[in-house]
């Protein structure tokens, strides 16, 4: 699904415009933005968690020349999907 035809159903679903859809969306986008980059978790209840987890610094190597290189240490986003989520898609 893209991010199109998941406000054309958030649309559909509440009642409301497009626009006003789309609003809603940035403004969910935008909340767990910011509560991930303060590295605190988001939890829907039922749906599932978005937290931060830190990935170290390691040794990785170039494919086409085989050159040995060093990726820098990083924090990356992640997903769980809560009991009724993962219950709904099997």
């Amino acid at each position: 699904m893209t991010k199109e035809e998941l406000i054309a159903k958030m649309a559909n679903s509440a009642g409301i415009t497009k626009v006003a859809a789309t609003v809603a969306l940035e403004a969910f986008t935008g909340a767990v933005t910011t509560s991930l980059k303060k590295g605190k978790r988001v939890t829907l209840v039922n749906f599932g968690t978005f937290t931060i987890s830190k990935r170290k610094a390691r040794m990785g190597r170039n494919p086409r020349t085989g050159e040995a290189l060093k990726i820098p240490a990083a924090r990356i986003p992640k997903f769980s999907a809560g009991k009724e989520l993962k219950a709904a898609v099997k």
